[in-house]
């Protein structure tokens, strides 16, 4: 069966919402998912996944929410060549870099040799219905992309 990993940061629970509705898209594909917090979890986890999802919101002017800093480290350190990934999460278009945290996990993710399965999915505070069928999309594409 094909494994989706969902690592997420989450201040305000907007971002937890994001990728509990990733996972449940995954879930009604007959897709296995495992969704943690990303202080419970090691990037080397994502290496036992087919589909490897980040869900993480930009706190401020664009930084890394603190809590995913260490995470976001520690990825680049490893090699998740051949595995199908996508980036999600929320932002204030208030701010000038709107989900730069987003971009920062896309770009790390190529680095490493893994392969986008799916544009990413940015959502301006709280997911509402238009972000939901676009998250649901989003999981629908990455699970076509491992079949």
């Amino acid at each position: 069966m094909t494994l989706a990993k969902i690592v997420y940061a989450s201040m305000t629970g907007n971002t937890e919402e994001i990728a509990d509705i990733v996972a449940e898209a995954f879930e009604n594909l007959d897709i296995e998912v495992e969704i943690n917090e990303c202080t419970q979890v090691d990037p080397e986890d994502f290496e036992d996944a087919d589909i490897c999802v980040i869900a993480t919101y930009t706190y401020g002017d664009g930084e890394l929410p603190d809590e995913i800093v260490d995470f976001y480290e520690e990825l680049q350190e490893i090699n998740l060549s051949g595995k199908t990934y996508g980036v999600c999460g929320s932002g204030d278009t208030f701010y000038d870099e709107f989900c730069k945290s987003v971009d920062d996990f896309d770009a790390v993710f190529t680095k490493i040799g893994a392969i986008k399965g799916a544009d990413s999915v940015k959502v301006d505070l709280a997911a509402e219905e238009e972000d939901i069928q676009n998250l649901e999309a989003f999981a629908k594409k990455l699970a076509e992309a491992v079949k």
